[in-house]
């Protein structure tokens, strides 16, 4: 397993650097396919694209389980903006075995979708820009909400925890699908991407799980599990470009949201960066969980 691994980090940073070479453009430093003379492609922006992604969710499954100093100086020591009372070096209270084995597995998972895309990458890599998991959170709860939320932290407890996992989760699926087309090198680097898409997927898949077996709890006195849900997934949908679904569709279990064909959702960057930045707009280029924009050429909405 671990020469299997190797081996595709070495064939994706042939493929991302050495096999494609780097040149500079007019936007900065973009990769060129051989035998295609100096007609650029996009695979090294897109892959930095996916890395500032990882970098967010690393942070936020490592604060979670207590290890924020896993992720602290790897990319720079840009800051990461944790709630009041909470820095990230002990777990979120509460959290049963079930939950708390799965928030381990992710942040480990997270983790290694960073070192594998910094690896891959190497001096093409961009560093860690600032992330907010404080205010970011606070603000998408209250639009999510309509003001009835008004100090969303998901490290308070476990089910704020998951909640803020599936603010994340489907986001990062929609993005590596809608990245698919876009990629060049479609062995050496479409691969990995669709192996990091499956496992965003499963990670998606189990949080709507847990969710889902706790949909008629109360998270405030007048909205449950499954409206908070619903309400974060109209959110999505609004500023995203829709492509999104709740916890469940027509009074049934709806765990795995796709079009009517049964394919997963993918959003453009603008969409993603339109949902990260929790704006609508477009022509933003910083805001929410990336309160001074994400590092690299795509970042304006």
């Amino acid at each position: 397993m671990k020469k299997a691994l190797l081996s595709r980090r070495e064939a994706l940073q042939r493929a991302g650097l050495v096999g494609a070479g780097l040149v500079m453009g007019g936007g900065g430093l973009v990769a060129c396919s051989p035998g295609m003379g100096q007609s650029p492609n996009q695979d090294v922006d897109i892959l930095n694209f996916a890395l500032n992604l990882e970098y967010l969710e690393a942070a936020f499954y490592l604060a979670a389980v207590g290890r924020i100093g896993d992720i602290r100086n790897l990319g720079g020591n840009a800051e990461i903006r944790l709630p009041q009372g909470f820095d990230g070096t002990q777990p979120v209270p509460g959290l049963s075995p079930a939950v708390r084995q799965f928030a381990e597995e992710l942040a480990e998972d997270e983790l290694a979708h960073v070192r594998f895309l910094r690896q891959a990458l190497g001096s093409a890599a961009v560093a860690r820009p600032v992330i907010d998991l404080d205010q970011a959170f606070r603000e998408a709860g209250r639009l999510a909400s309509n003001g009835a939320i008004t100090n969303f932290n998901p490290f308070a407890n476990e089910l704020f925890f998951l909640h803020g996992a599936f603010i994340f989760e489907d986001v990062g699926v929609t993005a590596y699908k809608g990245a698919a087309p876009l990629i060049t090198d479609r062995n050496n680097v479409l691969d990995p991407a669709a192996g990091i898409l499956a496992v965003e997927a499963y990670h998606a898949g189990a949080t709507r799980l847990f969710l889902y077996q706790r949909k008629d709890e109360p998270v405030t006195p007048d909205l449950t599990v499954e409206q908070v849900v619903q309400a974060i997934s109209n959110l999505r949908a609004q500023v995203g470009g829709g492509k999104d679904e709740g916890i469940t569709k027509m009074g049934k279990a709806n765990l795995v949201p796709a079009d009517a064909n049964g394919v997963a959702f993918g959003r453009t960057v603008s969409e993603v960066l339109r949902i990260v930045y929790l704006t609508g707009n477009t022509g933003v280029s910083m805001g929410g969980f990336f309160p001074q924009g994400l590092n690299g050429r795509f970042r304006t909405s």
